[in-house]
């Protein structure tokens, strides 16, 4: 009988990924997404769905009887909100419900695995370029990031089921609209880049991601906790040039002044709020995105399953260039 599994978020670029996955290794998977979400990349027949109540505990505690998952992974939540608030009720307080539902149901859940960030350390040291790494304090610099290790904490104080979180660097691949735009521009012919300082990244592949994360589930014993990368350490630079290899552009390097591009945005984060929405890049997160350390150390991760990540730089983002040009999105 196929160990059935529960995956949050499922219609979004990474969770998409998880349920490939999870499809692949013969998981009974149930994809919860919102409501009128697309399904554009969960077309296949296996799948089962379902909205999640998240905000009314006793037919969420009801649905997850009914499933009865051996295993859960959450990936839901909001990178990009109007304000705080959303970030708390999306990224925390969604979360908090679903570990107390799941508490509640008495289910034997195998194992709750909760896909966190990077970003919940904040950057690392700018002068030594020391990676991150397991054990070093928390320091978030972001609301997402914030709410996210709000959520992590709540899970390690309150989950009365095993669970294992996942901290990504910068995620990467096919079905990502985020990178997209700086394909775009160097389709278009011009490769920005913010800032002048020295800037180191970590970086990996969402298939990458997505197999680690479905081999942690059924891995004994193990940390609570690990980062995920691809093990590399990249010059900022390294990502425009890989893709202009790729795609053969010759493009205008640009470099954008920090001091320049502050005062745009502090304009930008006024006229959206004015607006309702919220920018592409705000105020806040251009200092996240600019900082000069994003390395980390995922070798715990790549020794406890005892496996190496698949894809560098270069091949991932060769693979999502052609899945780009074969959608149309480029």
């Amino acid at each position: 009988m196929s160990h059935r599994i529960v995956i949050t978020g499922a219609s979004g670029f990474i969770g998409s990924f998880l349920v490939d996955e999870a499809l692949r290794l013969g998981y009974d998977v149930t994809a919860a997404i919102r409501s009128g979400s697309p399904r554009t990349f969960l077309a296949d027949p296996r799948i089962r769905f379902v909205s999640l109540a998240y905000e009314t505990p006793e037919r969420l505690v009801a649905q997850l009887r009914d499933l009865a998952p051996d295993y859960v992974i959450h990936c839901a939540g909001t990178t990009g909100t109007k304000g705080y608030a959303e970030f708390e009720k999306v990224n925390y307080e969604y979360t908090r419900n679903l570990v107390d539902a799941l508490n509640r149901t008495g289910l034997p859940i195998k194992k709750f695995l909760y896909m966190s960030t990077l970003a919940v350390y904040g950057p690392g040291d700018p002068v030594t370029f020391a990676p991150l790494s397991q054990g070093m304090r928390e320091q978030p610099m972001t609301m997402y990031a914030m709410t996210k290790l709000k959520a992590e904490r709540y899970i390690a104080s309150e989950s009365t089921y095993p669970f294992v979180i996942v901290r990504p660097t910068a995620v990467y691949g096919p079905r990502d609209k985020d990178f997209l735009a700086y394909f775009k521009w160097i389709e278009r012919g011009l490769e920005p880049h913010i800032g002048t300082h020295r800037q180191m990244l970590s970086m990996i592949y969402v298939k990458d991601l997505a197999e680690a994360s479905l081999a942690l589930l059924e891995l004994p014993g193990g940390a609570p906790m690990y980062i995920a990368s691809d093990g590399q350490a990249y010059e900022e630079a390294d990502l425009g040039r890989h893709i202009r290899t790729v795609m053969q552009k010759k493009p205008f390097s640009l470099r954008i002044p920090l001091p320049l591009l502050r005062p745009l945005l502090a304009v930008s984060d006024t006229v959206h709020g004015w607006l309702g929405s919220h920018p592409f890049l705000s105020s806040e997160k251009l200092e996240e995105v600019s900082a000069a350390n994003w390395l980390c150390d995922s070798t715990p991760l790549w020794t406890a399953l005892r496996r190496s990540p698949r894809y560098l730089l270069h091949d991932g983002i060769a693979e999502t260039a052609a899945w780009y040009r074969e959608q149309g999105w480029l």
